[in-house]
């Protein structure tokens, strides 16, 4: 009895086989090598918080966060370019990236903080982070009213507002002041000489 076996497949059908394993092989590579080649991403410190200029700085102050900028990555601070006894060199809004420049050394600030009472009630506006110009109205009358106010000094920030409480509150409210060092004989001798200070943010009006 002769047995018959089927038809032999044929040989070109093998290649086609292989031929679309690689296909399919070359397509996973690209794709990989597509999404790989995309993620340029860069880790970069992001604000947590405002942080007032001349505020000391810590990792608590940030978040992390990977972004991809262009060429424009390499301007922004990175976690590893926090060190101790860097201070905020401007103002930084909750949430800003932030930018090489707006680090500084503690040692080599021109800034210093002061802090003033108000003889007016504060605007509304006016809180921490808020850039202020300060007035002052000097004593006359052996103190007992005050001469036409003037700007003592112009465009400085309010690192914190102190509300007055408990047996204090009929007194002005205190704010700290971030200010040049420049200016802090001028603001001193303005608090020891009697003179009436107030704030008003800038284009606030006189």
């Amino acid at each position: 009895m002769v047995s018959h076996s089927g038809p032999r497949r044929a040989f070109w059908g093998d290649v086609r086989f292989l031929v679309g394993i690689a296909l399919v092989a070359v397509s996973i590579a690209a794709v990989w090598l597509i999404v790989t080649g995309a993620d340029d991403t860069e880790p970069v410190l992001r604000a947590g918080h405002t942080i007032v200029q001349g505020d000391a700085l810590s990792s608590d102050d940030f978040q992390v966060v990977d972004v991809d900028l262009g060429p424009s990555t390499d301007d922004y601070a990175g976690p590893d370019d926090l060190q101790p006894g860097q201070i905020a060199s401007r103002t930084l809004t909750k949430g800003e990236m932030v930018p090489h420049a707006a680090l500084t050394d503690a040692k080599s600030s021109r800034t210093t903080t002061i802090v003033i009472e108000s003889s007016t009630g504060l605007p509304d506006e006016v809180r921490a982070g808020t850039v202020v110009d300060v007035w002052s109205a000097p004593p006359i009358d052996d103190g007992r009213s005050h001469d036409a106010p003037r700007v003592l000094v112009a465009g400085v920030i309010v690192r914190e507002v102190r509300e007055p409480e408990g047996v204090l509150a009929d007194t002005g409210t205190s704010l700290e002041l971030v200010i040049q060092r420049a200016d802090a004989a001028d603001v001193l001798a303005a608090v020891n000489g009697g003179s009436a200070l107030s704030v008003l943010p800038v284009g606030g009006g006189s």
